[in-house]
């Protein structure tokens, strides 16, 4: 019992370090891997039921994982939805209440493009944004934050160009905070990762914070005058690396270019 009630606030204190991740943490993944032929709980260990071996099923949380809609503006059929990629669960709902809300500020002005792309939107330049949580059910405890967000095209570009240059100027890593909550990030690197966008930038960093540190995996996209940004991480912590799973990159990809 002290072990998971210690592993549940380790989770909390990840995802708090990377405010954009809170979508995906909540309600989408899962750190307890399934009994043999059944589905991971939905909602991850703090929502698994603590009834007699053999009871009835409580009915699903109303308040738990919210289904994408569908419709709606170019943006809204660009973002991933329930169904899109088999093996993960697709969530649009919003954060939690006590997550940190804005835009990261870095200790470093050369670092600030990073913090900014990992607030409730890639960088103040976006017109609109429109956020899913994904949660892995190959992978446990994988969580993998996607947006898609508007611009124009030349601020598309240009959040590349930035991206790209700090990335190369913050490989000894960095501070930010949001809503009095600090985070530090390390190790910042350059990922080799393969996109079919106009063009993209990948990296990898280490977040950590009271105590506790993973491994994040972040993708930035630009498809004419939109902006996709993927990251992922291991909600359980530790040190295991993470990558954005292809799968998930080339299908939103693949909906963005649908969406017209």
């Amino acid at each position: 019992m002290r072990f998971s009630v210690m592993r549940m606030k380790a989770r909390a204190t990840l995802v708090a370090l990377v405010p954009a991740l809170l979508f995906a943490a909540v309600g989408c993944s899962s750190t307890d891997a399934p009994a043999t032929g059944r589905s991971p709980d939905p909602k991850g260990s703090e929502g698994s039921a603590g009834g007699a071996p053999g009871a009835p099923a409580e009915p699903p949380d109303p308040a738990g994982s919210a289904p994408p809609k569908t419709g709606g503006t170019k943006l809204d059929r660009s973002a991933l939805t329930q169904g899109d990629l088999p093996g993960y669960q697709i969530s649009a709902q919003g954060k939690n209440p006590g997550a940190p809300d804005g835009q990261p500020q870095a200790d470093k002005k050369a670092c600030q493009p990073l913090a900014d792309i990992m607030g409730d939107k890639p960088d103040p330049a976006a017109r609109e944004t429109v956020n899913r949580g994904i949660g892995s059910q190959k992978q446990m405890g994988l969580a993998v934050s996607a947006s898609v967000s508007s611009y124009a095209e030349s601020d598309a570009k240009a959040l590349i160009a930035r991206l790209k240059t700090a990335v190369a100027a913050c490989g000894t890593g960095f501070s930010a905070t949001v809503d009095k909550q600090t985070g530090s990030y390390r190790e910042v690197r350059t990922a080799d990762y393969r996109t079919s966008g106009d063009e993209s930038v990948s990296w990898t960093t280490t977040a950590a914070g009271q105590g506790v540190s993973a491994q994040v995996h972040l993708v930035v996209v630009r498809e004419g005058d939109t902006v996709v940004r993927l990251m992922a991480l291991n909600v359980a912590g530790g040190p295991q690396k993470v990558l954005v799973p292809q799968e998930v990159t080339d299908k939103q990809l693949e909906k963005v270019r649908k969406a017209g």
